[in-house]
């Protein structure tokens, strides 16, 4: 029995209900379609609704779909236990969970599974002490301490706030609030809802624009006033202020009374952000991200439901959340890869972003230095591209600071010595800087000490036991890694294949190993590494930007985690170790990526009044990213690299000229995996439709990471002509062929990683 069959039987009932109102309900597992269940007399439901229903000898939570199927005999129904006392959910949140299940062909009850992410917060949160104005106390004309005057000016609006809230806002501790209410200079109240941002001040002066980012602004705003659909791609050079101009956006959503989410890729951007958000609005957005603990996800859950919480700010997953009045979706750094989910439901949240609000009749804007290649299409006017975006375009920096000169450093002409990865060049320049007072970033998107260990005197290569990878030397901890499994061993004083002591070397560069070389160049100098290794929670993170915010650090080490997103106003040079890095292997999208990620380095070198520096040593000088990225320094080469990057994929008749979707196999038996991916390669769809368009199978071949996590993995690619309808030929593709229970087949549309 497969799952969807499995959860059937489960659903019906052994005591029926006979005649009465039926409904289908959707619960939040791997099922298909919604579930018929008989409704008691003693509960009204209605499309929407949050409900309680049996699912075998559980109880679970759902949400009623609709009207019954019909598909099940009354006698067989099991009844609804209870409906929440909670406000429906959207019309058009329910039609987007089915359009994304029927679009990324996952189960419609996963989909569903990610809006319902946090089910205690379907039931009311316990009664917290809420604080207000007390219209009967008079306050003293003198006597009272500078805290309790600023508390008493924070409620003076009416509002309800809860202690931690009230005594942020008025520069005091929790103690001051409490100690006034014991004394009824305030009033104390249950407060049952105390959501995340509850009350952000819209009206509240933002920064000081320019004429070009007001234009821009003006241009946003009046998109959220008009109340209907529309896709921005708002295009700025890093440092351009793109925040503060969407800013203005969030603002005339919030004024129109509307709620705003805002995606970030990563929880590492959100330290900064939180700061200049809580500078514009006066309180803190509601954040979401697998970082939070339970009670705060139910927390900001409920929040959104109730339409409590105006402002969220969180990663991919926060698109799914059950918004009661959502009025503008912000996707910032569009272009990064960590949209993309590549597991449970895969799904890109940008692409997503711009459905749900088509959707919901709402504006979209998307904002990016280094817009992806689909989303210039999108913006790119015909002939070039489709011209279905706006195109909103801010051309320098703000306040007056000027993009940074960029230099490619030979390698073949600039060898650092043996066993170093720093050019004569680079080292200059970090002493310049050092020298003047001022701050130097390293960049190499590696983590560790070294990506490969091996024995000098019989080869042997430390390999993971669980994937196709090498294991990585980390130095901190004396041990290798895998930084796919997170496999760890720690580093043998001899070889384990020929059992020679102090045989072993590191090969090739990681950050550690940068600290090292930079350590005996700079002695004196104050060195810090920043990896997910280094700040493993957003805690530690946090500190350590702030440290270098406030000068405390002279050379940062770092990986991907701050190449975007940061502003650091003393660093003036950034050395990239090895520019070459994401050329290797055969990325569809790794020119792209490359170029995506040498740029947004860059951007940190010279935010203020400083004028920027960087360095790219480089084996290739002449490769047409260099050149691109050394034209980037008058504000030129970007579109023309992108242009070349669409007439290659044009040529080869891939993204976005036509559709992919990945079909991964995966399983822990070798041979059964392998028989699946035959049977699939065998039945593959190829060939000339009767309508003259194209569809391509390629493999199945062997995944580059044969094996992950203890997982035989095999692969197969279509490419299809746009106007094809992938997942329907996919579809009845992959179901006609058997599979074993212990073989998985994963389906991947518009697939971002080949691995």
């Amino acid at each position: 029995m497969d799952q969807g069959s499995f959860f059937e039987e489960e659903a019906r009932a052994s005591a029926p209900i006979v005649g009465g109102q039926v409904m289908r309900v959707l619960v939040p597992y791997p099922v298909d379609k919604a579930y018929d269940y008989a409704v008691p007399p003693n509960i009204s439901v209605g499309a929407g609704d949050y409900v309680c229903v049996p699912l075998g000898n559980r109880e679970i939570s759902g949400v009623v779909w609709g009207d019954a199927s019909g598909d099940v005999k009354p006698k067989k129904l099991k009844s609804i236990i209870s409906k929440y006392d909670l406000d429906p959910m959207p019309q058009e949140h329910r039609h987007f969970i089915d359009w994304v299940a029927g679009y990324t062909l996952g189960a419609l009850g996963s989909v569903l599974k990610m809006s319902l992410s946090a089910p205690a917060g379907l039931t009311p949160p316990k009664p917290a002490r809420g604080f207000r104005c007390n219209a009967e106390y008079v306050a003293p004309a003198k006597g009272l301490s500078a805290q309790r005057q600023s508390v008493l000016a924070v409620v003076a609006d009416g509002k309800t706030r809860i202690a931690s809230e009230l005594a942020d806002m008025a520069g005091c501790s929790a103690a001051v609030v409490k100690g006034m209410a014991d004394k009824d200079m305030l009033e104390e109240v249950s407060v049952y809802n105390p959501a995340p941002c509850l009350y952000p001040d819209y009206e509240n002066s933002g920064a000081d624009l320019s004429e070009d980012q007001r234009m821009v602004a003006d241009e946003l705003c009046a998109d959220v006033r008009a109340g209907k659909y529309s896709a921005s791609l708002l295009d700025g050079v890093t440092g351009a202020g793109k925040t503060e101009v969407y800013f203005e956006a969030v603002a005339e959503a919030l004024k129109q009374g509307q709620q705003v989410v805002i995606l970030l890729p990563e929880i590492a951007l959100s330290n900064a952000f939180l700061k200049r958000f809580k500078s514009r609005f006066g309180c803190a957005p509601a954040l979401w991200h697998s970082h939070l603990t339970p009670a705060q996800r139910r927390t900001a859950w409920r929040g959104v439901a109730q339409g409590d919480s105006r402002v969220v700010v969180g990663a991919r997953s926060a698109l799914f959340l059950p918004y009661k009045n959502l009025g503008l979706i912000i996707v910032d750094e569009e272009h990064d890869p960590a949209y993309k989910q590549e597991d449970g439901v895969i799904y890109n949240a940008r692409d997503m972003a711009v459905v749900r609000a088509h959707m919901g009749k709402i504006p979209v804007c998307l904002a990016s230095a280094t817009p992806s290649l689909e989303t210039m299409m999108n913006a790119w006017e015909e002939p070039l591209g489709t011209g279905r975006y706006k195109h909103l375009i801010l051309e320098s920096r703000y306040g007056g600071a000027v993009l940074p000169d960029i230099s490619v450093v030979d390698l073949r002409a600039d060898k650092p010595d043996r066993q170093c990865f720093l050019s004569s060049a680079v080292i200059e320049a970090v002493q310049k800087a050092l020298d003047a007072g001022e701050q130097s970033l390293l960049f190499l998107n590696r983590r560790g000490y070294a990506p490969l260990t091996l024995c000098r005197t019989c080869g042997h290569r430390f390999e993971c036991p669980r994937c196709t990878a090498w294991l990585v030397e980390h130095r901190s901890s004396g041990r290798l890694h895998c930084h796919h499994c997170d496999f760890r061993i720690s580093v043998p004083k001899n070889c384990p294949e020929c059992d020679d002591m102090d045989s072993l070397a590191a090969c090739g560069p990681g950050v550690e190993r940068i600290f090292e070389e930079a350590k005996r160049n700079f002695p004196d100098a104050r060195i810090m590494i920043l990896a997910s290794d280094t700040a493993e929670s957003n805690e530690e993170l946090k500190a350590m930007l702030d440290d270098i915010i406030a000068g405390e650090v002279d050379i940062v080490i770092g990986t991907q985690i701050i190449a975007k997103g940061h502003h650091f106003p003393n660093l003036t040079f950034v050395g990239v170790i090895d520019a070459d890095l994401g050329l290797k292997g055969g990325d569809l999208r790794a020119a792209e990526r490359t170029y995506q990620m040498l740029h947004q380095v860059a951007g940190r070198a010279g935010r203020e009044q400083k004028k920027g520096h960087v360095l790219l040593q480089s084996w290739m000088p002449d490769h047409r990213i260099m050149k691109a990225m050394a034209a980037s320094s008058h504000n030129g080469g970007r579109d023309e690299f992108l242009s070349v990057e669409a007439a290659e994929r044009e040529a080869a008749n891939m993204p976005p000229y036509s559709r992919l979707c990945a079909i991964i196999i995966a399983g822990r038996e070798a041979s059964l995996v392998l028989d699946v991916a035959k049977a699939l390669g065998r039945t593959s769809p190829q060939g000339v439709t009767e309508d003259g368009l194209r569809i391509q199978t390629l493999g199945p071949a062997p995944a580059p990471l044969a094996r992950l996590r203890g997982r035989y993995r095999y692969r197969l690619l279509v490419r299809a002509d746009k106007a094809i309808n992938i997942q329907k030929t996919v579809a009845h593709w992959v179901n006609g062929v058997k599979t074993p229970s212990t073989v998985r087949v994963y389906i991947d549309i518009d697939p971002q990683s080949f691995l």
